[in-house]
């Protein structure tokens, strides 16, 4: 981070770093912020599944321990509306779990950041994404299509049994350099229009200026600054050339 945010000679410095990475790198994007830009203060990584009487158990829990095999700060929620699906999920966790490696980082992700939520109904699902604002939401519903439209706060969306969050991580297609922390309230995914600029320009003619001038130094004058407003008085004085 150090290199690309100074330069060295043989690192060129750069005016923006972005991707995922561990808390060091997390930590070493901050430093540099403003030297250079970055995408985002990410991690650490989370998954919410919003799950029914008719989603498939088994997918659930498999999903939910591809999440926590990340790190031991991984955040997983379970949100449904049948107590029962979240009983019987989390029952196949664990005997999921027992045939998997990682199992320090997996006993510790669901013991401290795993978090199953009762809810009455379909619009409170939704409600809870978006309070959340999840990195990675699964829909695993009969009415994904409710859900989805009432979603705001989400980095990526996976619909259905047959997508899983694994495959955003290797082979979906969209930039799965997501928001986490609940920033997906006010970040996307890392796209192209995050190496784009914009350039105000602006052009007055004296007629627009004087149209605008009265509501421009009446606001310089509020502010106590006289050398505002006298820039645009000037330009209006008839003599002036």
């Amino acid at each position: 981070m150090a290199a690309f945010a100074f330069g060295t000679e043989s690192v060129p410095r750069v005016d923006k770093i972005v991707g995922p990475g561990n808390i060091f790198v997390s930590c070493a994007k901050k430093q540099v912020y403003g030297l250079v830009d970055i995408d985002m203060v990410a991690g650490p990584s989370e998954v919410m599944i919003a799950a029914d009487k008719s989603s498939k158990i088994p997918y659930i829990a498999a999903d939910m321990l591809a999440q926590a095999e990340h790190d031991v700060s991984s955040r997983i929620f379970l949100v449904s509306d049948s107590g029962v699906v979240l009983e019987n999920a989390e029952k196949e966790v664990y005997k999921q779990a027992v045939k998997l490696s990682r199992k320090k980082i997996l006993s510790e992700a669901l013991r401290n950041n795993t978090f199953l939520v009762l809810v009455r109904n379909k619009q409170q699902t939704a409600d809870i994404i978006n309070l959340v604002g999840p990195e990675h939401l699964e829909i695993m519903s009969e009415d994904a299509d409710y859900i989805l439209k009432r979603t705001n706060n989400a980095g990526a969306v996976f619909i259905g049994d047959w997508s899983p969050e694994a495959v955003g991580d290797y082979v979906a297609g969209p930039s799965h350099v997501l928001p986490t922390g609940g920033r997906a309230r006010f970040f996307s995914a890392l796209s192209v229009d995050d190496f784009l600029k914009n350039i105000s320009t602006i052009k007055y003619s004296r007629d627009g200026l004087r149209k605008a001038s009265k509501y421009a130094i009446k606001l310089s004058d509020t502010e106590g600054l006289g050398a505002h407003g006298n820039s645009i008085k000037i330009r209006l004085k008839e003599n002036c050339r």
